[in-house]
């Protein structure tokens, strides 16, 4: 006869019957109980024999015992109904209108992926059209909230660039880009709180990033990016940090994980091994010398640097030029790369006229830009066993 009993907490199952041999290990104490299977699976299960008991969950406990299904069929159905009972019952778990919402994407990464999302709280200042288009990704793929930061008012750039601002006057007349930006996103996903910070970017204490699981930051000066990755990095948990500017149909990202881990896969059919990575922030990035770098760093990094350096000088706002300005950053960089010791040459003056008559960003590559920002976010969300960095 097979008996099975029902043990202690929600998440501790014990399945048996009179097999003597069990089909998975298990153990005879609650503390012990499905060691190996809670690192599979996210709660300890115990199997005994040959039968599986099923059973019906409510919010409040187990309503009732649907009957027993053989595992002779196949080894698949321990797999199932392991991951329906941990989709169904765990603390946090995901509820059946986010299951529905998200299927796609679980498919792809799993549910405890899903769930690490759903949990994210992202910080985002500068509301670009980049910007725009990486807020409208996390918000279909389902992080928990967005808090967004920008209180600049709407200019015929914003509208060329940042599709989530709607185009009649009367509708975004008054209201700031993140405001305006907010309300749109609620629409894409009613499940993830998105929402307005209204403050002064340089004057955010360090505590106020300590919430946050990423933080995204453009459209600002070397210096408060240099400021804000600083404070992120004096936090006692680890907070991901990201830059993203985009000008013309160029564009660049950092990344900043402080210290990341991740599965490398083996050679041939060689085990898998965890290998960490230790990140530079921004400013060690942005003052290593350029002879230094690697011959293949992109042009467009040290065009970057110029461009950046010219606004800081003449107090401008990031992307704020003129056709009048070419001659004046043209200059700038000459010596730039005399005080790098580099050649003229190493900046292609072409490459820099193109930054600087074209600074307006080009919306289909935003899309690309955001995308991409949207996809490498994924890094510090999602555990090292469900992610392998290509």
């Amino acid at each position: 006869k097979p008996s099975f009993g029902l043990y202690g907490t929600r998440k501790t199952f014990l399945f048996s019957s009179d097999s003597s041999k069990p089909i998975l290990p298990c153990s005879s104490t609650l503390s012990e109980v499905g060691a190996g299977l809670q690192r599979e699976f996210g709660f300890p299960v115990v199997w005994f024999g040959r039968c599986v008991i099923q059973v019906q969950f409510t919010d409040s406990g187990i309503s009732r015992v649907l009957g027993f299904s053989s595992l002779l069929l196949n080894c698949l159905l321990i797999v199932n109904l392991v991951t329906r009972v941990r989709l169904e019952m765990e603390g946090e778990q995901l509820t059946e209108q986010e299951t529905a919402l998200y299927d796609r994407q679980i498919r792809v990464w799993g549910a405890d992926a899903q769930r690490r999302l759903s949990k994210s709280h992202i910080f985002v200042y500068g509301m670009k059209g980049t910007v725009a288009e990486f807020c409208k990704n996390i918000v279909l793929a389902g992080v928990g909230s967005v808090t967004l930061m920008d209180d600049r008012a709407v200019t015929n750039e914003a509208l060329a660039s940042n599709f989530l601002i709607p185009p009649e006057e009367k509708v975004y007349s008054g209201k700031t880009l993140a405001e305006l930006c907010c309300d749109s996103l609620k629409e894409f996903n009613p499940m993830v709180h998105v929402s307005v910070e209204k403050a002064e970017l340089v004057t955010l204490g360090q505590q106020f990033f300590e919430k946050f699981d990423v933080v995204v930051i453009s459209s600002c000066p070397p210096a408060t990016k240099i400021l804000i990755n600083e404070k992120c990095r004096k936090l006692s948990k680890r907070v991901a940090f990201y830059t993203v500017e985009c000008r013309d149909s160029c564009g660049e990202i950092f990344v900043d994980l402080q210290n990341y881990k991740y599965m490398k896969k083996g050679k041939a059919d060689g085990p898998a091994s965890e290998c960490e990575l230790r990140y530079s922030s921004f400013q060690e990035a942005t003052s290593a010398p350029w002879g230094r770098l690697q011959r293949r760093t992109s042009k467009l990094y040290f065009a970057m640097r110029v461009i950046e350096s010219f606004e800081e000088a003449n107090g401008r706002n990031p992307g704020v030029f003129s056709v009048e300005d070419v001659p004046a950053v043209l200059q700038l960089k000459r010596k730039l790369c005399e005080a790098q010791s580099v050649s003229e040459s190493f900046v292609p003056d072409t490459l820099l006229e193109r930054l600087v008559i074209g600074s307006i960003e080009f919306p289909p590559v935003c899309a690309i830009i955001g995308g991409i920002l949207g996809q490498v976010h994924l890094f510090a969300l999602i555990p090292l066993k469900f992610y392998t960095i290509n």
